[in-house]
């Protein structure tokens, strides 16, 4: 299980993460949903440990082991991966060694994995992971690189950014393979076509969570109330 208990985070005199509870098991499915500029993203960051998110109070725990001042690398070991919104490009390198790097991996199962995310093998092994792949091609290769990892804790940030919206059953479908696999997916999102595919939900609301459940009733109280919401970032109590 991963844990995070009463974080909070802060950037200068700004509050951002104002004491939230989570908790995430293997196996299963959760979504961090709400409007953007709430702390969804920040609550991934600080999951992964990046240099610039360390909690001002709180603890993470993993397996009840406590790894609030691990580093970004020490918890990748541990098993946590976080599929950026914006994936980088590399120039010189080709998409089969860059899903190859290392791992020993083999060809087929590199080609498997391109499908699962809808890129044809023949068309994209050779290709350079540089800026003459488009935005959602990358987001592509970055989704089949993370499979191949084969996480236990998987962080997806906006997973649709930059494709377009014909794949959004191939998100939901790639979501599905982690869960068979046995990893805990985290999706963080503001599109309630993805949040219904997940079990649990977080709803975010000026940096704190404002309801947790099961994700139907969840997004049914997002899609009425949040996408008309005039005043994000201030919370107000049912």
């Amino acid at each position: 299980m991963l844990e995070l208990r009463d974080i909070k985070y802060s950037k200068g005199d700004n509050e951002i993460i104002k004491g939230i509870n989570m908790k995430f098991e293997e196996g299963n499915v959760y979504c961090i949903i709400g409007n953007n500029g709430v702390g969804k993203s920040t609550i991934g960051y600080i999951i992964m440990g990046l240099s610039d998110y360390r909690p001002s109070q709180g603890n993470i725990f993993l397996d009840g082991k406590d790894i609030t001042e691990l580093s970004l690398t020490e918890r990748a070991k541990s098993g946590i991966s976080l599929l950026w919104q914006e994936p980088a490009r590399f120039d010189g390198i080709t998409v089969e060694n860059y899903l190859k790097l290392n791992r020993d991996m083999k060809k087929e199962e590199i080609e498997e994995t391109l499908k699962l995310v809808n890129l044809e093998p023949s068309r994209y092994m050779r290709r350079y992971v540089d800026k003459k792949l488009s935005g959602g091609e990358r987001k592509k290769v970055e989704l089949a690189s993370c499979i191949l990892l084969k996480p236990k804790y998987v962080i997806m940030d906006e997973p649709d950014s930059g494709i377009d919206i014909m794949s959004l059953d191939m998100i939901v479908k790639v979501i599905n393979h982690f869960k068979k696999m046995g990893s805990a997916v985290i999706v963080i999102t503001h599109r309630k076509e993805i949040a219904i595919n997940c079990g649990y939900s977080y709803l975010i609301c000026a940096g704190k969570v404002f309801l947790d459940g099961e994700s139907k009733k969840i997004v049914s109280y997002y899609e009425k109330t949040c996408d008309n919401c005039g005043h994000v970032n201030y919370l107000e109590e049912e």
